[in-house]
């Protein structure tokens, strides 16, 4: 288990989504950069929130498709 963050440079908090390592994080993530750019938002993986507290507030999402909606929205 992993939980993949997103995080607008410069902004307060993130958006967070538990997921699982491999091939279709990869995927997904990659896809995702593609579509919103590289200049403004930050994908990053980790292994727990609490350890990451320069992420915080984190606001948790349950399925990939709310991730990318609130990271599009970003």
């Amino acid at each position: 288990m992993c939980y993949l963050i997103a995080k607008k440079f410069g902004d307060l908090g993130c958006v967070a989504l538990q997921t699982e390592h491999g091939p279709h994080l990869v995927d997904f993530e990659t896809r995702l950069m593609e579509s919103v750019g590289y200049d403004k938002i930050q994908l990053v993986v980790i292994s727990r929130p609490s350890a990451y507290g320069e992420y915080e507030p984190y606001s948790f999402v349950d399925t990939e498709q709310e991730f990318e909606a609130a990271v599009r929205n970003m």
